[in-house]
């Protein structure tokens, strides 16, 4: 069974640190582009972050960049989000991301360019 799930959520206050922890199983994941994506209640999915399957590349959203850090061990099947000075409009619940073809990079920023995901971890970001 190919799967993807994710850990790390919880409660943080503003300004403080998550990682969170994406694993695969079922298959390698080494081969394709990951992300993350996340939704807030009442909101769209939308694009966080992505990494290419060599790691060469990183992508961001505006709303994360300079504050978020993906990274991935192949070797281990994991994805990681690294998640700095949070704000609360960072709560959500966050989804990780497999593409489905292999060395393709697309519309990266797309969910609709993803063919796995996980069940999601809640963020919450609140005094």
């Amino acid at each position: 069974q190919v799967q993807l799930v994710e850990s790390g959520g919880g409660l943080v206050q503003p300004g403080g640190s998550l990682r969170l922890t994406c694993a695969g199983s079922g298959r390698t994941f080494s081969n394709v582009a990951m992300a993350w994506f996340r939704q807030a209640l009442g909101k769209e999915r939308e694009f966080v972050a992505a990494i290419t399957w060599s790691q060469s590349i990183t992508y961001y959203s505006d709303s994360v960049k300079g504050r978020f850090t993906i990274s991935r061990d192949n070797g281990k099947n994991m994805v990681y989000l690294q998640m700095n000075d949070l704000k609360p409009e960072d709560t959500a619940i966050y989804y990780c991301a497999a593409r489905d073809l292999s060395y393709q990079i697309g519309n990266i920023k797309s969910p609709t360019n993803f063919g796995t995901w996980g069940q999601g971890t809640q963020v919450t970001v609140s005094s």
